[in-house]
């Protein structure tokens, strides 16, 4: 399998794998079902085994459920793992509630993780997004305190905007930043990712399929009850133009002999050495296609016809990466 490579995640911030795991879908996603428990554990510990240490989850995943499932995998191997955990939304019966990022609950928040995760100390804490319910100097302080009790070592930021993004690492050094982006998910190149490149900020980069619409699986018209149904990316007429779109994404991963999963992650990949695509995996049998994505090489004119059909704005319609 390929040996995945390491890259400081931001200027000189700490050494992790140039690809990051996803453990979100391991836990019951907005009500949906459980994964089956043994291969989760599994499938996080293989990739350790193969130098992907960057895990990524949340306290609200599964109402902790997902803590609890990562702690389990990394137990007795604490030093093979860098462990990322958002925290601040509430969820209640599957439904979202809202955030609570008071300092209060911020610091009875990070109490629950260690435990649950069975460590003492979080490699990079951070809000899952700003709402301006609480001042930012206050939930980014916070966890300035807890970097200087210990129980936590990085500062991280997730789904905010350039100014948020400024403001924050005026508070405290930011290491990471965590963000939708894809072919299809392209507005942050505007104005957030140049701010994280010029503040020496990494980039997590989740959602790479959008959401499934370029693994070239999808098809239209969905079934009713598909949770997608909800975007108007996903909706009549935009589906079907947004699938002619992803046609020349399959054409281009059939002509170099890889599925349109792997070019679409490839092409993540390429747009920076500070950039990490973050992949959600809850199988071991999906770790070879997404690890042997990191080696692929894009020519120049391949980037130019995929960065022309989806150049920003071109596919129609909108999912929740759209605030």
């Amino acid at each position: 399998m390929t040996t995945i490579q390491k890259i400081p995640l931001g200027n000189n911030g700490p050494l992790v794998s140039k690809l990051g795991l996803g453990c979100m879908r391991m836990s019951s996603v907005w009500g949906g079902p459980v994964n089956d428990e043994a291969e989760s554990i599994a499938t996080i510990q293989a990739a350790l085994d193969n130098g992907i240490n960057f895990l990524n989850t949340g306290d609200f995943y599964g109402a902790g459920h997902n803590e609890l499932l990562v702690g389990k995998a990394i137990k007795g191997r604490r030093d093979d793992a860098f462990i990322s955990v958002k925290f601040g939304a509430i969820f209640y019966g599957g439904q979202w509630l809202g955030l609570d990022l008071r300092p209060i609950a911020i610091k009875n928040f990070i109490n629950y993780s260690l435990v649950r995760l069975g460590i003492d100390t979080i490699d990079l804490y951070q809000p899952c997004r700003l709402d301006n319910s609480v001042p930012v100097e206050d939930v980014i302080g916070t966890v300035a305190d807890l970097i200087k009790e210990g129980k936590v070592r990085h500062l991280g930021v997730s789904e905010i905007t350039a100014d948020q993004l400024r403001k924050a690492n005026s508070v405290h050094p930011v290491t990471a930043l965590e963000i939708g982006y894809s072919l299809a998910d392209r507005q942050i190149e505007a104005d957030l990712l140049p701010t994280a490149k010029e503040l020496g900020i990494g980039v997590v980069a989740f959602a790479n399929t959008a959401e499934g619409l370029l693994t070239g699986e999808m098809k239209a018209p969905l079934a009713a009850n598909d949770y997608h149904s909800h975007f108007s990316r996903f909706q009549g007429d935009n589906l079907v133009k947004n699938l002619e779109k992803v046609e020349v994404l399959k054409q281009i991963a059939k002509d170099k002999g890889l599925t349109p999963t792997q070019l679409a992650i490839a092409w993540v990949n390429a747009q920076g050495d500070h950039i990490m695509p973050l992949v959600s995996m809850s199988r071991r049998s999906r770790l070879p296609e997404n690890t042997q994505a990191m080696d692929i090489v894009l020519t120049a004119e391949e980037l130019d016809v995929l960065n022309t059909t989806f150049a920003p704005g071109a596919i129609l319609g909108s999912t929740y990466l759209q605030r």
